[in-house]
């Protein structure tokens, strides 16, 4: 029980630090950042292995760099479904995909 509540402020603290980071993006408020959060774990939980199957030739051929585009797709619709969480734009969502995975593996280091 403690280690999931310690992945939740985990995961909205990244949120935060990323929205702080990027000028195109934006977090109403830290209870917004962990309901993000958890959005983006359920999308890349349930969705993103479906994707991953249905681009599988694309992604054999660009050597899984278009994994990148799945991520940032992905952030979007995140974007679309929480509100207080906004993302600007294609640039903007692949920013933060690449900048909160950082973020979180700092923070996850951190944290052990």
């Amino acid at each position: 029980m403690i280690g999931l509540l310690i992945r939740l402020l985990i995961g909205g603290l990244s949120v935060v630090i990323s929205a702080y980071i990027l000028p195109g993006v934006s977090v109403d408020s830290f209870f917004t950042a962990v309901i993000a959060s958890v959005v983006i774990s359920l999308v890349n939980t349930i969705i993103k292995p479906i994707l991953i199957i249905l681009t599988l030739p694309i992604t054999i051929i660009t050597f899984g760099l278009f994994l990148i585009i799945i991520n940032t797709i992905l952030i979007l619709l995140v974007s679309s479904l929480v509100p207080g969480f906004r993302v600007d734009g294609f640039v903007n969502a692949l920013l933060f995909s690449i900048v909160l995975s950082l973020v979180q593996s700092i923070l996850r280091v951190m944290t052990k």
